[in-house]
C-alpha cells in the first residue's frame, strides 16, 4: 500500500463507523470514524497507513480530512444524531497549529453539524510528545464546544497528573488490556483511573469489547459508553441500535440480577457474622478480659478468619492479636497497644459502627503482613470497643459474592 497512491486517489478512500454504544439508555450515541482504501477491489484497513511513522503527517492529515468532510456530509444527510469520534495523534493536530482541523469543522457548523457533537481522540502516549503545545490546542478546542476523548488512557499510570491538567470529556479504556498476565494488576489501575475520572467529571469508555467477560467487566467498572465487535463491526453505514449483534438490554439486565443475588449473599453472611458476635456479648466483660472474650470469637470464625482484635473508638489495639497458624490460634501480645486510626475509613466506619449498632464489611484490600487480599468484618462489642476479624483470602476465594 504506497501512501502516495492513497493520497493521489482519494476517490478509493471512504470512511467506516464503529457505533458507541451507550450504558444508559442501551443505544447508539455515536461513531468512531475508521479509513478503508480499496486496494484492486479490495478495502483494506488505513491502519497501517496512519501508524506508519514514514509516512509525512500532512499525507494523514490529508486523507483524514478527506474521511471526515465524508463523514459527516453522510451524518447530515441522512440526519442522523449523536457524535462524531475522530482519530488525531499529535503531530497531525499540530500540522498548521491545528487550523486545518478547526476549518473543516467551523464549515460544517454553518451547514448545521454542531461542534459539541465532535469529539476528538488523542492517545495518552501523545502526551510523551510537546505535551504543553498540545494541551493548549486541546483547551483552545474545547471553547468551541469540541471535545476530548484520550485513548489507550492506562497504558502510562505517569501521565495521570497530564491527564487531570487536561480535564477530557471521556477516558477511553482498552478491555484487550485484562486479558494480559497484568490483569490483577490492572484492577487496580482501573480503580484509580475510576477515581480520577470522577474527579474531573469524565465518563469511562471501553473498546475492543470482544466477548461477553469484557462487556460485564466495563459494566462492572462504570463504564458509560461501550465499543468493540461483540456489539457491532465497523460498517459502511451509521447503524441504530437495531442492528447491534447482541441485545445490550438483555445483556446488562442478566448482570443486574447476578450482581444483586451477589450482594444478597453478601448480606446474609455478613448478618450470620453479626448474629454469631451477638449471641457472646453478654459474656463481654470489659477491656480487663478482652482477650478471654476473643478467645470464645474465634471458635465461631474458625472457617472465615485468620486475625482478629479489639480497639477502642480512638483506634487504639486494646487486645492481643489472635492469630491463626494452620489450624491453631496464637496470641500476639506485642500488638496491644497499637493505632489503626491512620488507616482509611477507619474511623468513620467506627462512628458509624456506633450509630447503628451494627456490624462493617470492608471493601478488599491487600493486608500489610500477608501481601494476600482480604477483607475485614467488624462489629460493636460496647459503646467503646470495636471487634476486627480479619477474613481470609482462601473464604473470600470461595464465595464469590465477597469478591465484588
Amino acid at each position: 500500500m504506497d501512501p502516495l497512491d492513497i493520497v493521489s486517489d482519494l476517490h478509493y478512500v471512504k470512511p467506516v463507523y464503529q457505533p458507541i454504544v451507550s450504558a444508559i439508555k442501551h443505544d447508539v450515541i455515536g461513531y468512531e470514524v475508521l479509513g478503508r482504501y480499496n486496494n484492486e477491489g479490495s478495502w483494506m484497513s488505513l491502519g497501517p497507513f496512519f501508524h506508519d511513522e514514514e509516512v509525512p503527517d500532512e499525507f494523514k492529515v490529508e486523507v483524514d480530512q478527506h474521511l471526515l468532510k465524508i463523514a459527516m456530509t453522510e451524518m447530515l444527510q441522512s440526519k442522523t444524531e449523536g457524535s462524531l469520534f475522530i482519530n488525531r495523534n499529535a503531530k497531525q493536530l499540530m500540522v498548521n497549529n491545528g487550523e486545518d482541523l478547526l476549518q473543516t469543522l467551523l464549515l460544517f457548523e454553518q451547514k448545521g453539524f454542531s461542534m459539541g457533537r465532535i469529539v476528538i481522540e488523542v492517545t495518552e502516549h501523545d502526551f510523551d510528545e510537546e505535551f504543553e503545545v498540545l494541551s493548549h490546542l486541546l483547551q483552545y478546542y474545547k471553547t468551541y464546544g469540541i471535545q476530548i476523548a484520550v485513548d489507550h488512557v492506562g497504558a502510562k499510570s505517569s501521565n495521570i497528573d497530564r491527564i487531570r491538567q487536561l480535564e477530557p470529556h471521556i477516558l477511553k479504556i482498552d478491555t484487550t488490556i485484562i486479558r494480559n498476565q497484568n490483569a490483577d494488576g490492572f484492577h487496580d489501575v482501573m480503580y484509580s483511573l475510576s477515581m480520577l475520572a470522577r474527579r474531573i467529571g469524565a465518563a469511562l469508555l471501553f473498546e475492543n469489547i470482544e466477548d461477553d467477560f469484557q462487556l460485564h467487566f466495563a459494566w462492572k467498572h462504570g463504564g458509560r459508553f461501550y465499543q468493540g465487535f461483540f456489539l457491532a463491526k465497523p460498517s459502511d453505514y451509521l447503524v441504530t441500535k437495531e442492528a447491534l449483534t447482541l441485545n445490550l438490554t438483555q445483556k446488562i439486565a442478566a448482570y443486574i440480577t447476578r450482581e444483586k443475588s451477589l450482594v444478597e449473599q453478601r448480606l446474609h453472611l455478613i448478618t450470620q457474622w453479626e448474629n454469631k458476635v451477638r449471641e457472646l456479648l453478654p459474656k463481654w466483660e470489659g477491656p480487663k478480659k478482652v482477650d478471654a472474650f476473643i478467645d470464645l470469637v474465634k471458635d465461631r470464625f474458625h472457617q472465615e478468619s485468620f486475625r482478629m482484635f479489639v480497639c477502642n473508638s480512638d483506634g487504639q489495639q486494646i487486645s492481643s492479636n489472635f492469630r491463626k497458624r494452620v489450624n491453631s490460634w496464637e496470641l500476639e501480645p506485642e500488638q496491644r497497644g497499637s493505632n489503626w486510626a491512620f488507616r482509611p475509613y477507619f474511623l468513620e466506619n467506627v462512628v458509624q459502627m456506633k450509630s447503628t449498632g451494627k456490624g462493617i464489611l470492608s471493601d478488599n484490600y491487600s493486608d500489610i503482613d500477608t501481601k494476600e487480599m482480604i477483607r475485614t468484618f467488624s462489629m460493636p462489642v460496647s459503646d467503646q470497643y470495636f471487634l476486627f476479624i480479619d477474613i481470609r483470602y482462601s473464604f473470600i476465594f470461595d464465595h464469590e459474592c465477597l469478591l465484588i
